[in-house]
């Protein structure tokens, strides 16, 4: 009936309710069924208050599950208030909000809290096949399971709570081909933002990118969600790859996942939930995996990055329409082109976000700590993504690890990813950073971000400057 398609356009035409439009293929308008939806205490507060204002209620209260992780603090003695008033006040209205319309909310001294985006994957409610709305941008993050997810505005979370339905504009299709095996020491963090580098910060713009090849069939689920994650810092609306026995042995077991039975009767359908041969994309883009190195960010947008061994760039030896925004990048940075990269100091080193603090990323530094110190006029922090992980990082005794290195061992949340908690940068203060954003002030008025692997953050983190964590791990502790 439909001929080939890509794996995107199988789970929106299961979804499709109806088309707006009449139109067919990338650009067609239509009205989409959203199976679930996860909420924080920033985005939210204007959705529910127009749905009181409208008298509305939730559609399907149990499809929405709240978490508090933007603006609640991540000190290691945490307690159920914070500091600033104006952060205190979203976090009682969330709560608050879950009350009055059924949902579920984790708040700030529940076990589960944490990223919203970490927190899903570890309840097992991401599943092959389901389309997940929220308002964040990270929300791709759910591609790594074959589950098509995208951020949406704060109108559009009233609607979905209203109605459990979005109006929608069909994506055009792209796929990266990534051939080969990665490195020894290269990750899925430097995979991601070297083909971000490659194709620029809008290379994906207005696409739903599908990931496939050797190299993304050979990583561990935490690292194709890392993948998934950062797909929407070079604009791409959605990120996609096909699910397989990883990803289902991933969720099995977990809190909320359906029984090992039911797992076993649904794999006959997600097993479908692959790309048709012969389906057109409207981009196709091919990686060599071999070819990746080590990757550090320069300036203050995400494409704006080298491998390690690289020098900082002149400007003038960019394309024309790239020049300008380097040149303003460098100045806010303060940086002068030819430096090495490897031999710009840092303030901070911090390990955390959505993007870079599961278990696996935890487990990669704690490798390059262990019988470590961080340099001494350098304040390093850990913030591991869920409060679960937490838990699972301790009973490794990881966070030994990391306290005997000189890092402060946090509670979970978004933590210094983003500026928004008290867990920021003073001016001027260069961070090295797992996190996904470069971009001016995020970390803190005019801080000054390199975005980089786990590992290379602990790997710049004892040095006191940015660092090659392949020469590290080479070294005997």
């Amino acid at each position: 009936m439909f001929g080939a398609r890509t794996l995107y356009d199988k789970i929106i035409d299961q979804h499709k309710v109806m088309s707006l439009d009449g139109g067919q293929g990338p650009g067609e308008r239509l009205l989409l069924y959203i199976d679930r939806t996860v909420l924080n205490e920033y985005t939210s507060p204007q959705a529910f208050s127009g749905l009181r204002e409208a008298g509305r209620k939730v559609w399907r209260p149990r499809a929405a599950l709240g978490v508090v992780d933007h603006v609640n603090s991540t000190a290691p003695d945490r307690t159920g208030q914070v500091d600033d008033p104006g952060a205190q006040g979203q976090i009682d209205y969330f709560a608050r909000n879950g009350k009055d319309f059924g949902i579920e909310m984790f708040d700030v001294l529940d076990p589960r809290q944490g990223i919203e985006h970490v927190v899903l994957p570890d309840l097992g409610w991401v599943l092959p096949g389901l389309v997940i709305a929220a308002g964040d941008s990270h929300t791709t993050t759910y591609g790594a399971f074959g589950s098509v997810g995208f951020g949406i505005g704060t109108s559009d979370i009233e609607h979905l709570l209203a109605t459990q339905t979005l109006p929608y504009v069909r994506l055009k299709r792209m796929r990266a081909l990534v051939k080969g095996r990665l490195s020894v020491g290269v990750t899925a963090k430097d995979l991601v933002m070297a083909l971000i580098r490659e194709i620029g910060a809008a290379g994906a713009a207005g696409h739903a990118l599908e990931f496939a090849g050797e190299a993304i069939e050979a990583l561990d689920m935490e690292a194709r969600m890392t993948i998934c994650n950062m797909a929407v810092e070079c604009g791409a609306r959605v990120a996609l790859m096909a699910p397989d026995d990883k990803a289902l042995s991933y969720i099995a077991g977990r809190p909320r996942a359906p029984s090992v039975a039911m797992i076993e009767r649904a794999k006959g359908i997600w097993s479908a939930l692959q790309t048709d041969e012969g389906a057109v994309f409207e981009r196709e883009v091919t990686i060599q995996a071999a070819d990746i190195a080590p990757m550090v960010s320069w300036g203050t947008s995400p494409d704006q990055a080298a491998t390690i061994s690289d020098a900082v760039p002149d400007p003038a030896t960019l394309l024309p329409e790239k020049q300008r925004d380097a040149e303003h990048a460098l100045q806010y940075m303060g940086l002068l082109p030819g430096t090495p990269l490897s031999a710009i100091p840092i303030d901070r080193a911090f390990i955390g976000s959505c993007t870079n603090a599961r278990l696996s990323d935890l487990r990669d530094a704690a490798k390059v700590l262990r019988g470590r110190r961080v340099a001494p006029r350098v304040r390093a922090m850990v913030s591991p993504g869920s409060s679960t992980v937490r838990r699972q990082a301790e009973a490794e005794g990881l966070d030994r690890i990391f306290i005997d290195a000189g890092f402060e061992w946090r509670q979970s949340g978004c933590s210094l990813c983003l500026a928004m908690n008290d867990d920021v940068l003073a001016p001027g203060e260069r961070c090295a950073s797992s996190t996904n954003r470069n971009f001016e002030g995020r970390q803190g008025t005019a801080g000054r971000t390199h975005l980089m692997s786990p590992a290379m953050v602990a790997a710049a983190a004892v040095f006191g400057h940015l660092a090659d964590v392949r020469s590290l791990s080479l070294l005997e502790a």
